[in-house]
């Protein structure tokens, strides 16, 4: 976490040399009919990009109009869909129902492994979003004791794969539970209801369940990947100018959440409907966001370790799979450009 905040400053400061081409001609003049024009900018259509609880930075970029005010000027409307977890965030992705979204990296390594033509332009944060959570009165207190329990995960997201890797962690393999797949809220009520003995719970729902009582019985921030913000291959290559601005914009959030994190928390309280003690806990000890925005090493050394975990699980075919899409997933092009300075002007 040492000189981070330099790093932040660094980058924009850097960037602010680079010169985008985000102005241009009118609507329509010289542009072809992918709505680009022979300038390279962008004209007319619509962005469609996600927002989630889990991605603090999409919830303020969204609040502050921040996007829609810097795709303005090139008559681009800005289409925001919000992700329940990192599965449907893929799953709309997929389907190209939004051009950006935002997961956990292990979810987007599991879908570019399986086919899916997105690519990572941005690292929002480094979270500790997931942990093995219990009821209150349980009497469960280690994973060890989870053997021939329900437990209840999304799959494809963070913490079903923090779960894989915690049940291997202590001895266990999925064989030695029966895992319930259900969406993040769902298992925290799954959890409540007794229908579940365990959940691998997510941020910021699980630390609004510790209000209730719920307990949270392993921790370990390694097990956790990265916030990546993904982008569909096609967009990328059609629509180059729209996204450099989408990480503009993120660079942009990311250095005004560090220097107003009581307003950021309060944003997270009002999207989330959770209490503002709850959401200043996941943003001030759970979310950290002054980490270095650029997809690299960092983020493929924790990927390494959990692809192998996709092949056993059955996730994903072959370890081939896993090393051709760790080739291919990681996109830095437009952090390294990102100019922080052309927004919110």
């Amino acid at each position: 976490m040492k000189n981070r905040r330099t790093l932040t400053a660094a980058l924009i400061a850097a960037a602010a040399a680079t010169t985008l081409l985000l102005g241009g001609c009118v609507a329509g003049e010289n542009a072809n009919a992918s709505g680009s024009s022979s300038d390279g900018v962008t004209k007319g259509g619509t962005l469609n990009i996600d927002f989630a609880t889990y991605n603090p930075l999409s919830l303020v970029i969204k609040k502050k109009g921040w996007l829609e005010a810097a795709l303005k000027k090139q008559d681009i409307t800005v289409n925001w869909l919000q992700s329940a977890g990192s599965n449907k965030a893929n799953e709309a992705l997929r389907s190209g129902a939004v051009d950006i979204g935002s997961t956990a990296g292990s979810a987007a390594l599991l879908a570019r492994a399986n086919g899916s033509e997105i690519q990572v332009i941005d690292i929002y944060s480094q979270p500790e979003w997931s942990a093995i959570v219990v009821a209150p009165g349980s009497k469960i207190t280690s994973v060890a004791q989870l053997k021939g329990k329900q437990i209840a995960a999304t799959k494809g997201t963070d913490p079903y794969f923090f779960l894989l890797q915690s049940l291997e962690a202590n001895g266990l393999t999925t064989k030695d539970v029966t895992i319930q797949n259900l969406q993040h809220a769902d298992g925290w009520s799954a959890l409540q209801n007794g229908s579940v003995q365990a959940w691998s719970g997510l941020d910021p729902i699980m630390a609004n369940a510790e209000t209730s009582g719920a307990k949270l019985i392993y921790r370990n921030v390694g097990f956790n990947t990265y916030g990546f913000l993904n982008a569909n291959e096609a967009f990328l290559k059609a629509k180059p100018d729209v996204a450099q601005t989408v990480v503009n914009t993120y660079e942009y959030a990311r250095a005004w959440a560090l220097k107003n994190p009581e307003e950021t928390a309060s944003i997270l309280s009002d999207v989330a409907g959770i209490s503002p003690e709850v959401a200043t806990k996941v943003i001030a000890e759970r979310t950290n966001l002054d980490v270095s925005p650029i997809p690299g090493d960092a983020q493929l050394k924790v990927l390494k370790t959990v692809g192998p975990i996709f092949v056993a699980s059955g996730d994903v075919k072959s370890q081939s799979d896993i090393d051709k899409a760790l080739k291919s997933l990681l996109n830095p092009t437009f952090v390294k450009k990102a100019d922080p300075s052309v927004i919110g002007k």
